[in-house]
C-alpha cells in the first residue's frame, strides 16, 4: 500500500515497517486530543477516534495513551460506520514529556515523534534564562533537537545584553531572534522547517507561538493573544495540542502555554555540558562544588567564567530529579536526607535545639 498522504505528515519507513506487524489495521497520525477523543489523519481522510477497551486494559499510566504526534494503528479508513478505534501506538522515536502540574508522579506527554523543539520565549519581562535551562534539560532528553526562538524583539531595548545572558546557558543550541510585528527572523525560523519533519512549539502563554505559526502557515489560522501590558503575563491562546501541515510540507505542533514545567526526566549532562566539563577537572570525583579545595567549578565562578546562578539551578534540577518517582513517604525521607543526612541526625539536631531553648 502506498502512503502518499501520510508521507506529508512525516510517515517514515521505520513506521511503515512496524505497521506491517498489525494485520487488518491502518496507520494514522494523531493531530488533536480532546480528553478521551482524538482526531487522526489516515491515508484517506481526517477521522475521529477513540481507544479500544483492550488498549485501556493494557495501559499502565497516562503516558501509555496516544498523544499528539503519535503514529497509531486504527481499524478503519472512513467514519461511515462510526468513529475509528485505536488499537496500538507505534514506538515513539522522540517524546517531549513533563510531570503533570500539581501531581507527584503523573507523566504528561506534550508531543511525540518530533524532530525539532522550538523553545519560544519573549524578549520582554517573560525572558528568564533559568527557565530556558529547564526547557533545554527536558528538550535534550526528548531525543529531538532544541532551537531557542526569542520573540517580540521590537519590545526589547537591550537585545545585546539578553543574547549575552543566553550565550552562557545555550551550550551550542541554535538561537533565532524574531518579532511578532516585523519579518525579522522569520526566514531563519522557516529554514528549520523541512518537508516531512515535525516541529513542536513550546513556551509560556502569550510569547508569540501562535503568531509565528500563522506566519509559517501564511494565514491567521491560530488564535493569538498578546502579553498583558500590566503584568507581562500571557493569556492562553492555544487550549489544546494540535498538529498542522504547513504549505511547504513541514509539520508543526502547537501546545498550550506552560509557565510551570515540572521535570519528569531530563538530560542535565547535555544541558549543562559546561559544568560537567569543569567538574571533571575538580580534585575530588564526588566534589559538591561548595567548599572543597581544588574545585574547578568554584574557581570558574570566582573568575567570572560561570554564573553562580547557573550552578544553583543545576543543583536545584539535580535535586528535583532525585525526587522522581518517589511516593510521599520516600519523598519525605529524601528531603530529610538532603537537609540532615539521616533521620538520626535530624533527631540529634532537634534535641540540640531543645536543649538550647531550655537555657
Amino acid at each position: 500500500m502506498e502512503y502518499n498522504n501520510l508521507m506529508k505528515y512525516g510517515l517514515s519507513e521505520r513506521f511503515v515497517q512496524e505497521a506491517t506487524l498489525y494485520d487488518g489495521l491502518f496507520p494514522a497520525r494523531v493531530t488533536e486530543q480532546h480528553r478521551d477523543l482524538y482526531k487522526v489523519v489516515s491515508e484517506e481522510r481526517m477521522l475521529q477516534a477513540g481507544v479500544s477497551g483492550n488498549f485501556i486494559y493494557r495501559a499502565n499510566d497516562n503516558s501509555d495513551f496516544p498523544a499528539v504526534g503519535d503514529w497509531v494503528m486504527i481499524d478503519r479508513l472512513d467514519d461511515s460506520a462510526g468513529n475509528a478505534v485505536i488499537h496500538q501506538i507505534l514506538r515513539r522515536k522522540s517524546v517531549f514529556e513533563r510531570r503533570a502540574a500539581g501531581t507527584a508522579n503523573t507523566i504528561q506527554i506534550v508531543a511525540a515523534n518530533i524532530d525539532i523543539i522550538f523553545i519560544c520565549m519573549s524578549l520582554n519581562d517573560d525572558f528568564n534564562v533559568r527557565r530556558i535551562e529547564r526547557y533545554l534539560s527536558i528538550a535534550w532528553n526528548s531525543m529531538a533537537t532544541p532551537v531557542i526562538v526569542l520573540t517580540k524583539a521590537d519590545l526589547c531595548n537591550n537585545l545585546d545584553l539578553r543574547l549575552l545572558e543566553l550565550a552562557k546557558v545555550s551550550v551550542g543550541t541554535d538561537v533565532v531572534v524574531c518579532s511578532s510585528m516585523e519579518e525579522d527572523g522569520y526566514k531563519e525560523v522557516l529554514s528549520f522547517v523541512k518537508p516531512g519533519k515535525t516541529i513542536a512549539f513550546i513556551g509560556s502563554s502569550g510569547v508569540g507561538k501562535s503568531t509565528l505559526i500563522n506566519r509559517l502557515i501564511g494565514s491567521d489560522v491560530m488564535v493569538t493573544k498578546e502579553i498583558r501590558e500590566d503584568d507581562d503575563k500571557g493569556r492562553h491562546a492555544t487550549t489544546h495540542r494540535q498538529l498542522i501541515l504547513l504549505p511547504n510540507g513541514g509539520i508543526v505542533i502547537d501546545t498550550p502555554g506552560m509557565r510551570e514545567l515540572q521535570l519528569d526526566s531530563a538530560n542535565l549532562s547535555r544541558a549543562f555540558e559546561d559544568i560537567g566539563a569543569l567538574a571533571e577537572q575538580c580534585r575530588y570525583k564526588d566534589c559538591s562544588h561548595t567548599t572543597e579545595p581544588g574545585c574547578a567549578v568554584r574557581k570558574a565562578i570566582e573568575e567570572g567564567d560561570l554564573p553562580e546562578e547557573r550552578l544553583e539551578n543545576f543543583q536545584k534540577l539535580q535535586k528535583e530529579m532525585s525526587y522522581e518517582g518517589l511516593n510521599s513517604r520516600q519523598l519525605e525521607q529524601k528531603k530529610i536526607e538532603n537537609m540532615f543526612g539521616s533521620k538520626g541526625e535530624m533527631k540529634q539536631v532537634m534535641r540540640q535545639a531543645k536543649e538550647k531553648n531550655k537555657r
